[in-house]
């Protein structure tokens, strides 16, 4: 099952305090970027956040899984408490890399 728009809309609102929030349809699945930089991946309604030491703290009681087969195993990010969600996507963003730009074929 692949995730519902009203679900990404929720995120992506949810997420508009921290900058530049949007969504990108990968395969029946979305990735979410704040401030181009990729935070989220969403898959099936499930919002995960890579597994990182910055926010192992933060994440301790959450839930893991993997957002599709063959994937690593990533923290899945509870909704029920926003101001926990922005503080991590917040810390986590700060440790993320930029995505690589894409050389061109010649």
């Amino acid at each position: 099952m692949a995730c519902t728009v009203e679900f990404i809309e929720f995120i992506c609102t949810t997420l508009a305090p921290l900058g530049e929030v949007r969504s990108r349809k990968m395969m029946g699945d979305y990735v979410i970027y704040v401030n181009e930089k990729c935070v989220i991946t969403a898959c099936d309604n499930i919002a995960y956040v890579k597994k990182l030491p910055c926010i192992e703290g933060m994440m301790e009681d959450a839930e893991c899984g993997t957002p599709y087969p063959g994937a690593k195993e990533a923290y899945i990010l509870d909704f029920a408490n926003s101001y926990n969600v922005l503080k991590i996507i917040e810390v986590l963003w700060e440790h993320l890399p930029f995505p690589k730009s894409k050389q061109k074929k010649k």
